[in-house]
């Protein structure tokens, strides 16, 4: 992964919003409002979030930050100690997330791997709401924090009415976004969580990882879910093994989505064990339906 950072934007995105790209890594976000300003997650590691500040300072002025920490996966939010002093917004179950000992043995991983990672502070959340909502007034523009589970427990989506403009972080991946685990209610989670975004009816819904705005990405995203729940549905459960249906005749990746031209070799089998996931947690909640049928 590359760790340069550069301001992107795209057709018909206001321009009080601004991608923050941390290479092909992860996209963060900032929108300016005229109350204060708000930064969307704070990347990898510090360094790549202060670089980012340095690059946002014209338009950040006197105004005071507020940080949206989407959800406690490392690309996300690594980056806090870079924004000390300003108050972190996130969900209650994301304080659960990080007290895991799970969350420290990440970081202890990737430190192994990447010496980038020595300079990484496990910073918590300063606040936290519990629930489905909370809203950041920002005078013009209001920011709807929502809660939309699934991808993982925390996750958060932030929904801007005034601009129609959804920042689904990762509840919405182009070409698909991974469930939590093999949890049938982790599954409904995240179907459910597609369905509310879909149902906010966004002209703008920008990703934190496949580079997109397209509205449209959303649809195929759930019609993903749906296709794979319905093929897993329609094999008998004396037949489902333990492990490996993706290798089953039509279960392979390729079966349920296009991917991308560019895609890269390492971006293909990132996706493809994402899949492995979903088609874990399809099987799991058709094998629960079953039993109860």
């Amino acid at each position: 992964m590359t760790s340069d950072v550069s301001l992107a934007s795209y057709p018909g995105l206001d321009d009080r919003i601004v991608i923050i790209r941390a290479g092909d890594e992860v996209d963060a976000v900032f929108v300016g409002t005229e109350r204060f300003n708000v930064l969307v997650d704070t990347l990898g590691t510090p360094s790549l979030c202060r670089r980012a500040l340095d690059l946002l300072a014209d338009r950040m002025r006197d105004r005071p930050l507020i940080v949206v920490n989407s959800h406690m996966d490392w690309d996300h939010f690594w980056g806090n100690s870079a924004v000390s002093g300003a108050p972190i917004v996130a969900h209650q179950s994301a304080i659960e997330r990080l007290r895991d000992p799970a969350a420290l043995q990440t970081l202890e991983q990737k430190r192994k791997t990447e010496h980038r990672f020595n300079e990484v502070e496990l910073v918590s959340p300063t606040l936290t709401f519990s629930g489905g909502s909370m809203t950041l007034h920002g005078g013009d523009l209001s920011l709807h924090l929502l809660h939309t589970p699934g991808h993982t427990p925390d996750h958060l989506a932030v929904w801007i009415p005034e601009i129609e403009t959804c920042l689904a972080v990762d509840a919405v991946e182009h070409p698909i976004p991974e469930v939590w685990s093999s949890a049938p209610d982790d599954l409904r989670s995240l179907r459910s969580s597609l369905n509310l975004i879909r149902s906010l009816k966004p002209k703008q819904l920008v990703l934190a990882h496949g580079q997109t705005s397209d509205p449209a990405v959303l649809d195929r995203n759930i019609a993903y879910f749906e296709t794979i729940q319905k093929a897993v549905g329609l094999l008998p459960v004396s037949s489902l093994p333990s492990e490996g249906l993706h290798e089953y005749d039509g279960m392979r990746l390729e079966e349920f989505v296009d991917l991308p031209s560019d895609i890269s070799s390492e971006a293909q089998e990132f996706y493809r064990r994402c899949h492995r996931s979903n088609l874990e947690a399809a099987v799991a909640t058709h094998i629960a339906a079953t039993a109860f049928s």
